[in-house]
């Protein structure tokens, strides 16, 4: 018994001396990690940035222009036509152009209607289309949608990086399970060797027959044999980890063995996960950014549809123009010398342009039945998720307590073993059962976690700005 004492109480200092050397990396600095330098992460912000530059570009259909159209033409000495035309136009939200444009030819053989004064003619006027592009038009279209782009941007990237640390998160889950159980096949491996070499003593002296000594060998070779099984897991799952890890934005981490999970993340999910005092029951589905992504593309597809709309309208473009010899002077500009005109473009069937509208009023269909489909989707897997969670809160409760009678009922086994009033096979037994609860435990515990991080993957918690 005495002998028995001393394995135990140097077992104990060893264990103790182990934990010391460890570094534990808890799920929040990991995430923290991730969300700093993962590279998808960073990846996620381009999506943003891209709408940027699409918004820009929009713009640029407003910016002002300055054309120049300069043509010349002398042979044989012969000047036939010096023709210079300057122009500045603005566009405005609505179709309306305002223009304003300088004149300047000379020549033997100019086109009667290109003669102007010797210093030139300047006009200034405006090109009204009212009928088609009035209301709308591409340029119009194409700002509205990419305003919209900015904000689906950004519900799309925290999709995006919501997805990445749903997936880092279960993979800290399956390194915190391997190393849990691998720390119950080292717990129980320490257990066998104290009892062979006990059992070996015993024998040595005569108290212990000889079968009792192969038995023990047996158990203890398969104690091994499971714990190195699960050191190749744990292995493994680290290696997983650490394809999440960076230091910085170019330098991967790799996982050492003196690096362990924290065995009480159980305790600070919630805080971790941003799942801690979560109303489910009151939760506005609205502000999930799934259905704000397909809210903003179906509102992209309605400005298409307006402008599809438009087209077919027939094409009618007024313009105006004031001409001027002398622009310093306001007063010239009258309407007793002016320039006009009129186009009138009308397609006769319309055909490409019914089909274009037939088509955008599909795809505004369609995004229309993928938004009430999300919608009912997300609220029963939020629904399905939080029963789930009561589910594994009650089934760990049931596996806590069923390892703490295994634990009572194998210390009572092993107290009558050391009495004689057992056998080394009942104990056996009982540590086989309390192993299989410990993991069992172990099991409903990585269970439940990823079902914890499920339910921040859905709805999408991702707390990065």
């Amino acid at each position: 018994m005495r002998l028995f004492l001393t394995y135990i109480l140097l077992l104990v200092i060893s264990t103790v001396k182990a934990q010391d050397n460890n570094t534990v990396l808890t799920l929040d600095e990991y995430l923290g990690y991730i969300k700093s330098f993962h590279p998808i992460v960073k990846q996620a912000n381009l999506v943003i940035k891209e709408s940027e530059a699409k918004l820009m570009k929009a713009r640029g259909a407003f910016d002002p222009k300055l054309e120049v159209d300069y043509d010349r033409k002398i042979f044989k000495e012969t000047e036939y036509y010096d023709k210079l035309s300057a122009s500045f136009k603005i566009p405005t939200w609505f179709g309306i152009e305002l223009k304003g444009n300088f004149e300047e030819n000379t020549g033997d053989f100019l086109n009667p209607q290109a003669i102007v004064p010797t210093d030139g003619l300047y006009s200034a006027g405006v090109s009204i289309p009212v009928a088609k592009d009035l209301l709308t038009n591409n340029r119009m279209a194409t700002l509205r949608q990419s305003k919209l782009y900015i904000q689906q941007a950004q519900a799309d990237r925290q999709l995006l990086v919501n997805n990445i640390l749903y997936n880092a998160t279960t993979t800290y889950f399956d390194w915190l399970r391997h190393y849990n159980d691998k720390r119950v096949y080292e717990n129980f491996l320490s257990n066998a060797e104290v009892r062979f070499n006990g059992i070996k003593k015993s024998y040595e002296v005569g108290d212990k027959p000889a079968i009792d000594t192969l038995e023990a060998r047996i158990t203890l070779n398969n104690r091994k044999l499971n714990l190195e099984k699960s050191k190749i897991k744990f292995i493994k799952s680290s290696l997983e980890l650490s394809n999440y890890l960076w230091l910085n934005e170019n330098t991967p981490i790799e996982i050492t063995e003196n690096i362990i999970p924290d065995t009480n993340t159980i305790e600070i999910i919630d805080t971790v996960l941003n799942t801690s005092g979560l109303d489910i029951e009151g939760y506005n589905i609205e502000d999930h950014p799934k259905l704000k992504s397909l809210d903003f593309k179906y509102q992209s597809l309605n400005i298409e549809k307006k402008l599809k709309l438009n087209n077919l309208l027939p094409q009618i473009d007024l313009q105006y123009n004031f001409l001027s010899q002398t622009p310093e002077i306001v007063r010239s500009f009258s309407t007793s010398a002016y320039k006009s005109g009129i186009n009138i473009n009308l397609p006769l069937f319309l055909r490409k342009e019914r089909g274009d509208l037939k088509l955008a009023k599909l795809k505004l269909q369609d995004t229309k039945f993928e938004l009430q489909n999300t919608r009912l989707s997300l609220k029963n897997k939020i629904n399905a998720i939080n029963q789930e969670l009561e589910s594994y809160i009650l089934q760990n409760d049931f596996t806590l307590t069923i390892v703490d009678d295994y634990s009572k009922l194998l210390s009572a086994e092993e107290r009558k073993f050391f009495l004689g009033e057992s056998s080394l096979f009942l104990v056996n037994s009982r540590e086989s059962k309390l192993i299989d609860s410990k993991l069992k435990a172990i099991e409903i515990e990585n269970i439940f976690l990823n079902t914890k991080a499920n339910l921040f993957n859905v709805l999408a918690l991702s707390d990065i700005q």
